[in-house]
């Protein structure tokens, strides 16, 4: 099988947020957030108590009830990520103002902009402490979303076991330029379709009980995917969107793009 060649892409803007801030690549982004943990964890060094720190962060009663050096600590990390991550999140009060009132209860589309600063930390410390049980596990899938595909050409993908499977029908194609690499390390890729991920997961689950996950979508879907698979037990890996320009947010489908080297930093 042929290596996948590096993909041409372009600085993308999506509806709320784009990984490529003011840089022509996302790169900028993965090396910040990174810098970040790091600094996070020099404060409380265990892994897992400071994911469960942040997630406390987006509950206002939870976040009340923690003791006060928690709090500070709180305090400290969403300073710090305002100040480092607006650039990329330079959309999200736009389009929070002119969200129509039928989509307000929609969790995703509502996500405010220190949210998506929380989710994006939160994915970072759900890879670190999840990365080398994605790796053991005996079979291991990843769910790649339909806006990665190349939109010249009719979409090629058959129906696979669980999801669909990409032909490779472009070179060009994120879905195909991830599903190389992703079989590269023995991870089965399928193009995300089924809306029922706990019933997915859990057949899943059931069928493989040494399983991993990865993922690759926007970040606020992301970081609930990642969540959902932890409470069912499957160690979760993933990779959020360069944008989001599906027709979920954009109104119409538009060509997404994630970061190929970072996908393999993480699963190498």
């Amino acid at each position: 099988m042929s290596e996948p060649k590096a993909a041409s892409k372009k600085p993308l803007q999506g509806k709320t947020y784009s990984l490529f801030g003011s840089e022509a690549e996302s790169a900028g982004y993965y090396a910040l957030i990174k810098e970040l943990a790091e600094g996070f964890l020099s404060k409380l060094p265990d892994e897992k108590k400071l994911l469960a720190l942040i997630r406390k962060a987006h509950s206002t009663g939870l976040y009340k009830r923690l003791p006060e050096p928690d709090r500070a600590l709180l305090s400290l990390i969403r300073k710090s990520l305002k100040t480092s991550l607006s650039v990329y999140t330079a959309n999200v009060k736009g389009h929070l103002k002119t969200l129509p009132i039928s989509k307000r209860f929609d969790e995703t589309l509502r996500t405010k902009e220190e949210q998506y600063h929380l989710y994006m930390i939160e994915i970072e410390l759900v890879n670190r402490i999840y990365k080398e049980s994605f790796k053991a596990a005996e079979y291991k899938f990843a769910l790649l979303p339909h806006c990665l595909r190349d939109f010249r050409p009719k979409c090629c993908a058959v129906p696979g076991d669980i999801e669909a499977l990409c032909k490779g029908c472009t070179e060009d194609c994120f879905i195909n330029l991830g599903s190389v690499l992703l079989k590269k390390y023995n991870i089965n890729p399928f193009i995300a379709v089924e809306m029922d991920q706990e019933g997915l997961f859990k057949k899943l689950k059931a069928a493989h009980p040494s399983i991993g996950a990865l993922g690759v979508a926007c970040v606020p879907e992301l970081a609930m995917g990642m969540r959902l698979c932890i409470k069912l037990g499957i160690p979760p890996v993933g990779i959020p969107l360069d944008a989001n320009r599906c027709a979920r947010w954009m109104g119409e489908a538009r060509e997404s793009s994630f970061n190929l080297p970072e996908l393999e930093n993480l699963i190498k």
